[in-house]
């Protein structure tokens, strides 16, 4: 199938899809992509580029931006605490399990108006509200990626210049992380130092998609403390630093053959938070 042709179809599906979706529910999906990250997360290690796949899932007011591997805990936790709670007994001793781990902890939920972050800090949920980019700089530049006809756009984000290529193919304006706000689907953006990329490398055709519905759980962004994205950084640096100080201060309940590995394990916690080279740069 040709270029050209594979874009129709994209499109019809799309389009068929969305207007079907009026008498669905809120959470069936009218589209879903997959995105590839490489990112080069700390200062001390700017060789070192870690690469993991997201998840943009779009309904039919708003978009859902998370972490496969975090999906994929979430689906691994609930299938093992079902075996282990079988016939009523409450077995829940996870010891020697093995469940996805990833580095990006945090929910995105995109809309037209604005978009919200939701992350963890310790047993607290916080999230926080901003607008949706306006900054945006349309340039007269197009390319093919992905099979999409794409155009270019720039815009200087929290710290640092990015490069986006949209398709208004697919009439979304969505894209991975936070960066939403163009006329259409956002297909690449990296930044200039090129310690961030996102890349499209899966999409969903429409007629896969009639009922599917929305696979991230509420618990990742209902109920959420309001917070800042300082506010954030701050009660994720005080958890890293507390953890530290409440394992020194327990170490007389510690086996004492378990004592140095619990220690190193908070330290390097406690080491690659301040040695992060954060997507965006808080001042």
């Amino acid at each position: 199938m040709n270029n050209a042709k594979k874009i129709s179809t994209f499109l019809l599906f799309f389009l068929f899809t969305l207007f079907y979706s009026q008498a669905e529910k809120k959470d069936t999906l009218i589209a879903d992509f997959t995105y590839s990250l490489k990112a080069k997360l700390y200062k001390s290690a700017p060789d070192q580029v870690f690469e993991e796949l997201f998840s943009l899932q779009v309904l039919k007011d708003r978009a859902f931006f998370i972490s496969e591997k975090s999906m994929k805990f979430d689906s691994t936790f609930q299938s093992e605490f079902q075996k282990a709670t079988v016939g009523g007994n409450l077995n829940t001793d996870f010891r020697g399990k093995s469940f996805p781990k990833t580095k990006f902890q945090y929910t995105i939920l995109q809309t037209n108006q604005n978009t919200q972050y939701f992350e963890r800090a310790g047993m607290s949920l916080l999230g926080y509200k901003e607008p949706v980019i306006n900054n945006w700089k349309l340039v007269d530049e197009s390319k093919t990626i992905q099979s999409f006809n794409c155009r270019k756009a720039e815009v200087n984000y929290n710290g640092r210049n990015w490069t986006a290529w949209y398709t208004t193919d697919i009439p979304l304006a969505y894209g991975p992380y936070k960066f939403t706000g163009l006329p259409g689907l956002i297909i690449k953006i990296s930044d200039e130092n090129g310690d961030y990329d996102f890349e499209l490398v899966k999409s969903v055709s429409g007629n896969k998609l009639k009922g599917k519905k929305l696979t991230i759980e509420k618990r990742r962004y209902e109920n959420a403390s309001i917070t800042t994205m300082a506010g954030l950084r701050e009660a994720k640096k005080n958890f890293v630093n507390n953890a530290v100080g409440a394992l020194q201060s327990m170490e007389t309940t510690i086996a004492p053959e378990s004592r140095e590995t619990f220690r190193n394990i908070q330290l390097q916690k406690q080491k690659n938070f301040n040695d992060e080279n954060t997507i965006e740069r808080i001042q």
